[in-house]
């Protein structure tokens, strides 16, 4: 299971990363589109050097070699004007919106988000476009791991597995809850016993 940052500042929000960590987090997305070089090197070297190896970057890649993480997530946007995609020693990751995307994906990449599935929960009025479900029926790409996002909750986590994602990214279920590791276990809980 995957969790994303939320794109703004969170209260307490490396206490409850450090927590998440601790409860068992395979993965934590750094995405903080609006922080500076700076802001992003504050914000990792808060995080403990023993999860770094869990750390995917979303932004100011160059920070990686700095950290010692191996793990790069490419926006759509950026995996299309970029070349810089150098899979020697690290980990790549991707966004897609829908399945023809997904499935002309290279195989440097070794997963990628495939969203909305649901209505978003940190989005406003970000809904799918299309049935992601019926759509993996399409899916030709095997050599990369789909990834649920979007609107993921513990409600919709089980339907999700059930029906060809192979893992599920949490965001706004985690962010916006008053109690995310609560949240965090709860949904853990449905993936692990699969």
């Amino acid at each position: 299971m995957i969790v994303i940052t939320n794109p703004s500042a969170i209260a307490n929000e490396i206490s409850i990363i450090d927590s998440l960590f601790k409860e068992g987090l395979s993965l934590l997305h750094i995405r903080k589109p609006a922080f500076t070089v700076i802001e992003m090197t504050q914000f990792i070297d808060q995080i403990k050097p023993e999860y770094r190896d869990r750390l995917v970057i979303h932004h100011h890649h160059q920070l990686a070699e700095d950290f010692g993480i191996n793990r790069i997530h490419f926006s759509e946007k950026e995996r299309r004007n970029s070349s810089l995609i150098d899979s020697e020693r690290k980990i790549f990751s991707t966004s897609t919106h829908s399945i023809e995307d997904f499935n002309s994906l290279e195989n440097d990449f070794d997963y990628a988000f495939l969203s909305p599935v649901f209505t978003s929960i940190s989005k406003e009025n970000y809904h799918p476009k299309a049935n992601l479900f019926e759509a993996l029926k399409l899916k030709t790409n095997h050599n990369i791991k789909v990834i649920a996002l979007g609107g993921i909750d513990s409600k919709n986590i089980q339907k999700a597995l059930e029906n060809g994602f192979d893992d599920v990214a949490l965001l706004g279920s985690i962010w916006n809850s008053e109690k995310p590791i609560k949240q965090f276990k709860l949904c853990q809980k449905i993936v692990l016993s699969r």
